[in-house]
């Protein structure tokens, strides 16, 4: 598939702006009517992210510059390119040579893949620096070539978000999508619901997030019907999960963008969160469109009891839109005393539109001479790469209270003390001082800077990738979770305020030791599944609850559950339980264990056999092998079981010698 663009023709807005206020204006935001307290979403800022961005030599599934170029089997160039600006590449582990001429600095011009961990890490990095709440990982149509790289950015959007204390959902784009009422459904049953068993996957009133992005679009790329699309937002809600809809601007009207007979399909969903890209490129066009669309779709989700999610962009960097933050900031300045629920942010990484918040060029020096590409100082103002994730930090804390409303941008386009373009020195002296079966810790010299250090990245290292396994301010850290009797390579790097990165420390090389008898390897770590029903997802099988649980599809054996320890290490025994309430009465379900250390390929470890389950004993089961094997993934094929047509278990216990 091609690259798709949320990209309709602009509005005919009027260039009067509609309840402008006074620049000196401050005020605290009146309070809407709304349906949800707070959550993942509701008082929170979202972004959404592509995560689609790939390299030829990055090992992504897809092979190709995907997104960079028009013709993605050739490096992106000045005649064969997708993008409308350059990013600033400064903090990524890995990058891959274009055809571009160099940078105005001499540097060659080299682009990211998504598809390395650390790039993804990288940006949830910015997200935490900068308080960004929540992640709407985009999904398209993922039944074609570009479906197994989606699959996997979904598995690395997830593993950046645990590590950075950040949330994500899945936003399904359902554009040119051609079976799409039956293939999402099956999408989500049998991979991405799986993902709502992290920790980090957002939720929403106790359910979890997932947004449908396209219906009811006036264009031939989204032909589907209004009952099509009823019967897919009903599925969902039915599923546990609360559900937003990216819509037409015009949705509450059904005219212009917006195909009439959508109404009902509008207020079925939990959330609305309108569409704004190429609706407005000025203050006077964000303030008119406050009045005419923001605060009569406010009312109207107000009436229904529907939350509020509208847009705010940061402009396209090619179209000059951004007017160095005011643009932006108007809207963040608008929403908030509408009184919304929550803000949507378009972009976080969408280079091809030229909207995205993440760090980009700032100045000619970093951008390829032959390119034809804006920085951020286009309009004379001189901007830092990071400023517009700043800014959205600034307007997610206007959002929340912390800070007052008002229509003056507060933050600046270079830090204080800007200019600062020095690295700190590289850490020294970095040293094991204790490891354990799952962890490593470590400790450095403090690392010296012309203004000062602001604090360390923890990284693991694998050949020629590095992947960041954490952060600190100080001169220690213990990196958890890893595979027992496993080689590992770290170093560290010292960061400034500035973003200024040091070279990296030495490394050192430490063996875990072998997994303990004792040591649960399967806690908290990810799963996957053949099937779940209802909410019952595998997830639950190691979240060290007893109370909650896995349940497969019903009448539909053999069904299996699998877990990921992280890494290849000594397997034993497996230990089963079911929740320990007398209601679960006593049965049998016939289990055969299979094992392995790459993700599907596993040989049999233990045959099938009864394993019995009774309350009376604690509803467990302990599976033993015939001898320590080793394995990464565990999997447990269940047959049959004598209590419930259906495989179950509610803590799955993997364990060494």
């Amino acid at each position: 598939m091609g690259v798709t663009r949320r990209v309709f023709l602009r509005a005919a807005i009027a260039a009067t702006a509609v309840g402008a206020v006074g620049a000196t204006e401050t005020a605290l935001a009146p309070t809407a009517s709304a349906a949800s307290g707070p959550g993942d979403v509701v008082g929170k800022i979202t972004v959404g992210y592509q995560g689609w961005f790939a390299c030829i030599g990055d090992g992504a599934p897809i092979n190709g510059w995907w997104h960079w170029s028009q013709d993605w089997g050739q490096p992106p160039s000045p005649t064969n390119t997708n993008i409308t600006c350059w990013p600033d590449v400064r903090e990524y582990t890995n990058t891959y040579q274009t055809s571009y001429a160099a940078l105005g600095n001499g540097q060659p011009a080299k682009l990211f893949s998504s598809y390395d961990q650390q790039t993804v890490n990288t940006h949830f990095l910015w997200m935490q620096q900068n308080n960004i709440d929540t992640a709407a990982l985009q999904r398209f149509n993922p039944t074609g070539g570009e479906g197994p790289t989606r699959d996997a950015m979904a598995t690395k959007v997830r593993s950046a978000a645990e590590s950075y204390g950040r949330k994500f959902y899945i936003m399904y784009d359902v554009s040119n999508w051609t079976n799409m009422q039956s293939e999402i459904k099956t999408d989500w049953t049998n991979k991405m619901s799986a993902h709502t068993a992290s920790s980090a996957y957002a939720k929403q009133n106790g359910k979890p997030v997932v947004c449908i992005w396209g219906f009811g679009f006036n264009d031939p790329n989204h032909p589907f019907t209004p009952d099509a699309c009823l019967d897919v937002v009903n599925w969902f809600k039915n599923q546990g999960c609360y559900v937003i809809g990216g819509v037409p601007r015009e949705w509450r009207t059904g005219t212009g963008g917006s195909q009439p007979g959508f109404l009902g399909v509008y207020h079925a969903f939990n959330m609305i969160s309108p569409w704004m890209v190429g609706a407005i490129g000025n203050v006077a066009e964000a303030d008119n469109a406050y009045t005419t669309y923001t605060v009569p779709d406010q009312a109207d989700c107000n009436a229904n009891g529907i939350d509020f999610q509208p847009c705010v962009l940061p402009g396209d960097v090619s179209g000059r839109q951004r007017a160095h933050g005011d643009f932006m900031w108007r809207q963040f300045y608008n929403m908030v005393r509408a009184g919304v629920q929550g803000i949507y942010i378009s972009m976080f990484d969408e280079y091809n539109e030229g909207n995205q918040i993440a760090k980009t060029a700032e100045t000619q020096a970093w951008v390829p001479t032959n390119s034809g590409f804006l920085a951020l100082d286009e309009d004379g103002t001189v901007c830092s790469s990071d400023y517009y994730l700043r800014l959205t930090g600034d307007g997610g804390r206007m959002l929340k209270g912390l800070l007052a409303l008002t229509p003056t941008r507060p933050t600046q386009p270079v830090v204080p003390n800007g200019g600062d373009t020095t690295p700190p020195a590289a850490p020294g002296g970095l040293t094991v001082t204790g490891h354990s079966s799952d962890s490593v810790s470590l400790s450095w010299n403090t690392a010296t800077d012309n203004v000062g250090v602001s604090g360390y990245r923890v990284l693991r290292v694998s050949g020629p990738t590095s992947t960041q396994v954490g952060t600190t301010s100080s001169t220690s850290f213990t990196v958890t979770g890893l595979g027992a009797s496993t080689a590992y390579t770290f170093d560290v790097v010292a960061h400034d305020a500035a973003g200024n990165v040091s070279q990296p420390s030495n490394q050192v090389t430490v063996t875990t030791e072998p997994p303990s008898s004792t040591t649960n390897l399967a806690l908290h770590r990810p799963t996957s599944e053949s099937s779940h029903t209802q909410t019952y997802a595998s997830g639950n099988a190691t979240d060290g609850d007893t109370n909650t649980y896995w349940e497969s599809a019903n009448n539909a054996f053999p069904q299996w559950v699998q877990v990921d320890l992280g890494a290849a290490t000594g397997v034993r025994r497996i230990v089963l339980k079911l929740p320990p309430a007398t209601a679960w009465a006593t049965r049998t379900q016939t289990i055969s264990v299979q094992g392995g250390t790459e993700a599907g390929t596993t040989t049999q470890l233990l045959a099938a056999a009864g394993h019995t389950f009774d309350p009376a004993t604690g509803n467990t089961a302990t599976l033993t092998l015939p001898a320590t094997v080793t394995a990464r993934y565990v999997r447990l094929d269940f047959i049959a079981n004598t209590g419930w047509p259906a495989g179950q278990v509610s803590e799955v216990q993997v364990f060494g010698a």
